[in-house]
């Protein structure tokens, strides 16, 4: 049973690292939460230490090494901006570290880290998930496998609508967040790379508050996508079933159904991990390149091949 600590225990993508570290045989002996609305522990580890301050978090620490009862391995669930300080952190307690995508927001964090790991001896992974899912490991191979010459063509397409509280939050933030390509694509840039191979080119067609859309080469595919948290562009069948989600990839104009069986995924990569077959620190840096080049790419307008989608009108931020 290995002893876990969880940086960002108010966080929605908290309760499922909880639910992973409890299904794997282990267990949270402290978290850490500038928010106090953590009830979801007694669920999983109500035994667990709770913090809201990180000073009396790394003082803890310390008492646990001198009880012999160190944190061996450190979940970051935390906002975007802070993951690259809470891996250093868990590093420099001499403790593994799992966290959330994205990893980090610029590719040299990526560098400094695996400095960092070099001298502590201990590893960062991250969580990659689609990366697990079955209909993509059979798109993959397929993909290996296949022998016809040219280029898949693909439309990824994605909405989650979020509320106005979203701008508010640190999400809103492109210094905090990095945007909506990283904050809610970083995961499908990694499964598109993974799948059709290395980078190419990364065109840039619309990057708002509220959306952002491209055009990305690989190695084996031509990549027309569009990302949105708006509800308003959600298809208005969905919205009359007061659905809030709308997820779609075509592949040579079929489509492709992947929205199910992501329930158990956080679970999956944690065994993964413990199996010695985690998703180390430079996975992740293929789509960190490509999600920071988004961020710094001025966009192009509607030129070239854009996806369809990036043509609907843009709407006003709500606090505008």
């Amino acid at each position: 049973m290995k002893r876990f600590a969880l940086i960002g225990a108010a966080g929605f993508i908290a309760p499922r690292h909880m639910r992973a570290i409890r299904d794997t045989g282990n267990r949270i002996v402290c978290a850490l939460d500038r928010f106090d609305s953590v009830g979801v522990l007694d669920a999983y580890f109500p035994n667990a230490d709770f913090f809201t301050e990180f000073e009396r978090f790394d003082r803890h620490f310390e008492k646990l090494r001198i009880r012999q009862e160190p944190v061996e391995y450190v979940s970051i669930c935390s906002p975007n901006y802070l993951h690259d300080a809470h891996i250093r952190f868990g590093l420099r307690n001499d403790a593994h570290v799992i966290c959330e995508k994205p990893l980090v927001l610029n590719p040299w964090n990526i560098d400094s880290l695996a400095e960092i790991q070099s001298k502590t001896g201990r590893d960062v992974y991250n969580i990659l998930q689609l990366r697990l899912h079955p209909s993509i490991v059979e798109l993959r191979k397929m993909v290996q496998d296949s022998v016809a010459e040219g280029k898949y063509d693909i439309d990824l397409t994605y909405i989650t609508s979020r509320g106005n509280w979203y701008y508010s939050s640190w999400k809103g933030d492109l210094s905090k967040s990095g945007g909506i390509a990283t904050n809610i694509g970083v995961h499908f840039f990694d499964m598109l790379s993974w799948i059709f191979g290395k980078v190419q080119s990364n065109i840039v067609h619309v990057h708002s508050h509220d959306r952002a859309a491209g055009y990305m080469e690989l190695e084996k595919a031509r990549v027309r996508w569009f990302l949105s948290i708006n509800a308003q562009i959600l298809p208005p069948d969905l919205l009359r079933e007061g659905k809030r989600t709308y997820r779609a990839l075509t592949i040579n104009g079929d489509s492709m159904e992947f929205s199910d069986g992501f329930t158990e995924l956080h679970t999956q990569s944690y065994q993964q991990i413990f199996d010695g077959r985690g998703f180390p620190l430079d996975e992740a840096r293929t789509a960190i390149e490509v999600v920071h080049q988004i961020r710094r790419n001025p966009p192009v307008g509607l030129s070239g091949d854009y996806h369809p989608w990036a043509a609907i009108p843009a709407s006003p931020h709500p606090f505008d």
